[in-house]
């Protein structure tokens, strides 16, 4: 609490000695005040979403817990955005600019566990978790954006604040068919977050993606009487998987295959007439990821002749690599120099600590200070992310801030505890200000915008979004 205290007076003579003396200043100032006044909000609704830890497309309460609380601010909220139940879109004000600021609030199943550092199932019996700390996303986000209304408000500045409300994107779902609807059109620029173990402005474009399923079907029969009879529709996913592998030796290093098999048979002794296999391509680019595409495509229906099966391939979603935009991202860069390092207690230091012992990864405990940011973009260190459809139809940018033990494996329990606790809060409550923050100066720095939409047009070359699905493709509902 000291270390806490000290670092918001420290910030405060920090911004006092800068004077502020633009109303630019005095709106970034304001919106700090307002999200600090939103310090336990973010608190609370941060363990309300880590309690319910509900997986992709089924965050029914998360979704209306983030809805309800923006309504109650003055929000209005439309729900049910885009074909998908737990998807929403809420907005405050009136006139340009409309900022939106993206919340993620989907968990991951089987990697549930209690908030301590160790290996250990939560008593409640849920065996999802935020291993990926969306419960924190979304709470901070939501937060950003009703310090930024507060803001606005209190100033008299006119514009739109927008936030969505996007599930699924651990099944990189959510943001692809918002954005295929139309809901980004009309933003003039978009803000987001991520947990992460550093804190940094986001400088690494990540890969483009297709995520889809092929599914066999042939004939049962006795495994031992008469499989004579039979055709193994694992054999045609046994084989699609053996041609894949083989092709691995001739795509590009930066590519990534990776697949599981969620239906394979039922009992040795009956020939599988059912079999599917699930399947993430991911490159640099669309244009790479749609090539081994088309080639495992081509494998597919091999498998299906040679075992004498028929096969379904189904495309659930896809995704392009993120648009970086310079501007924007300086702008978070010195909001997250001003906001500065979460501020972790000894004994949040210590719990990492003994997390990382329990790995036996280095004992570091909680990175926080802010990394500076490079002048060229980052090679992409893999992973997708539906937050890239927005980047290529406005102006969009993010950040992360250490709510992990350092080095500790992402997407799992260990992160998931790690999100329970009070050190990954105060990662969301930092995310909060510098949300708030860049969202005003986007809203009272019309050079600043303006660099924004520029830099958008030279890296899109004016060209206009293309969805990487179908136009009658739905969501895949539960």
């Amino acid at each position: 609490m000291l270390q806490r205290t000290l670092t918001l007076v420290l910030l405060c003579l920090t911004l006092s000695v800068a004077g502020f003396a633009t109303d630019a200043d005095t709106a970034r100032k304001t919106a700090l005040g307002q999200a600090e006044k939103l310090t336990a909000k973010t608190d609370e609704i941060s363990m309300q979403l880590w309690d319910l830890s509900e997986i992709a497309l089924r965050e029914e309460r998360s979704a209306a817990l983030l809805a309800d609380y923006l309504e109650g601010e003055g929000f209005s909220v439309e729900r049910g955005v885009a074909g998908m139940p737990t998807a929403f879109v809420a907005s405050w004000g009136e006139g340009r600019p409309i900022i939106g600021i993206l919340a993620e609030y989907d968990a991951l199943p089987g990697v549930g566990n209690a908030a301590v550092p160790e290996r250990s199932p939560r008593e409640d019996g849920i065996t999802s978790g935020q291993g990926c700390g969306h419960n924190l996303f979304g709470a901070a986000s939501v937060t950003g954006a009703v310090a930024l209304k507060r803001t606005l408000h209190e100033l008299g500045i006119s514009g739109t604040v927008r936030l969505y409300g996007s599930p699924a994107e651990e099944t990189v779902v959510g943001k692809v068919f918002m954005a295929r609807e139309g809901l980004f059109d009309d933003l003039d620029a978009a803000l987001d977050w991520h947990p992460g173990v550093e804190t940094e402005t986001r400088n690494d474009p990540g890969q483009a993606m297709n995520s889809f399923t092929v599914e066999y079907f042939g004939q049962a029969a006795h495994g031992a009487y008469d499989p004579w009879n039979g055709r193994s529709a694992l054999d045609g996913v046994e084989l699609l998987n053996y041609g894949v592998n083989m092709m691995r030796e001739h795509i590009e290093p930066t590519a990534r295959i990776h697949y599981v098999i969620p239906a394979g048979g039922d009992a040795p002794n009956v020939v599988p007439e059912y079999a599917k296999v699930w399947y993430y391509v991911r490159d640099l680019n669309r244009e790479s990821v749609e090539g081994y595409y088309q080639r495992i495509l081509k494998i597919a229906e091999g498998a299906a002749m040679a075992t004498g099966t028929t096969h379904q391939v189904t495309l659930i979603t896809g995704v392009h690599e993120c648009l970086m935009n310079r501007p924007m991202q300086e702008a978070i860069q010195a909001n997250l120099e001003l906001v500065g390092d979460p501020g972790f207690t000894a004994d949040e230091q210590a719990f990492g600590k003994q997390l990382q012992r329990f790995l036996e990864v280095e004992e570091k405990g909680f990175e926080g200070e802010v990394k500076p940011l490079d002048d060229e973009i980052e090679p992409a260190t893999g992973g997708s992310t539906d937050v890239c459809e927005v980047s290529y139809i406005v102006p969009q940018a993010g950040f992360g801030i250490a709510t992990a033990a350092a080095g500790v494996p992402w997407h799992s329990w260990a992160t998931t505890a790690c999100h329970g606790t009070s050190a990954g809060v105060k990662g969301a409550v930092a995310a909060s200000k510098v949300l708030a923050m860049t969202g005003v100066d986007l809203m009272t720095d019309a050079e600043l915008l303006s660099a924004a939409k520029e830099d958008f047009l030279e890296r899109t070359e004016g060209k206009p979004y293309q969805s990487p699905i179908p136009a009658d493709l739905e969501p895949p509902l539960p």
